[in-house]
């Protein structure tokens, strides 16, 4: 209930404060290709439950279908799919996702419940039915925004070392760490490393 209450109190002064960023960024995005400026994906939070997520798109509207012929370039760890100067993202999504400022509508997952402010990151369906059985130990948890993956190394961290920073977190959670946490989170944003 403490992390439900700090989620909702924190979410809710943020979406105001931010409103005009907000703002910003929708007109920018819809100027540099038109709609649709959010993303809505599914992902799988607490216990398996689906939930669709929200970002700010950064990827021209047809990146979904040209998944498939990029599969080849996949440099991303384990179940993960990462490509380096992925040539579906916009030139307004690279910085978007560099300074992590697509990641605001998540604030609006986290005010309805899907998400928390602190937690592991939210896996696509089709990740998680390629993990081993320990993995699943991550969805015990509401998923975060940021948390120990995030501030550890983000796309540059191993599936293996990233899953044990979820595993210990899922299973130690305090209101101190979610603050430290938090607070770590800053200079990953100012200074991003592993952004991709």
């Amino acid at each position: 209930m403490t992390k439900r209450i700090l989620d909702l109190v924190l979410a809710s002064v943020a979406l105001v404060v931010l409103l005009p960023v907000f703002a910003v960024i929708a007109v920018v995005v819809r100027l540099q290709d038109g709609s649709p400026v959010l993303f809505r994906q599914q992902r799988v939070g607490k216990n398996c439950a689906g939930f669709t997520m929200l970002k700010f798109r950064t990827m021209r509207p047809d990146a979904e279908e040209r998944l498939a012929e990029l599969m080849h370039r996949n440099e991303g760890f384990g179940p993960l799919f990462k490509i380096r100067d992925d040539p579906r993202i916009t030139r307004v999504g690279g910085f978007l996702r560099k300074t992590s400022l697509d990641e605001l509508p998540q604030l609006w997952n986290v005010l309805v419940g899907d998400m928390s402010l602190v937690g592991p990151r939210p896996a696509l369906p089709r990740e998680v039915a390629q993990w081993e059985p320990a993995a699943f130990g991550r969805l015990t948890v509401r998923p975060g925004i940021t948390g120990p993956w995030q501030v550890n190394g983000r796309s540059d961290l191993p599936w293996d070392e990233g899953l044990r920073h979820d595993l210990e977190y899922a299973a130690n959670w305090s209101v101190g760490t979610d603050m430290i946490l938090l607070a770590k989170t800053v200079p990953r944003v100012l200074f991003p490393r592993g952004a991709y």
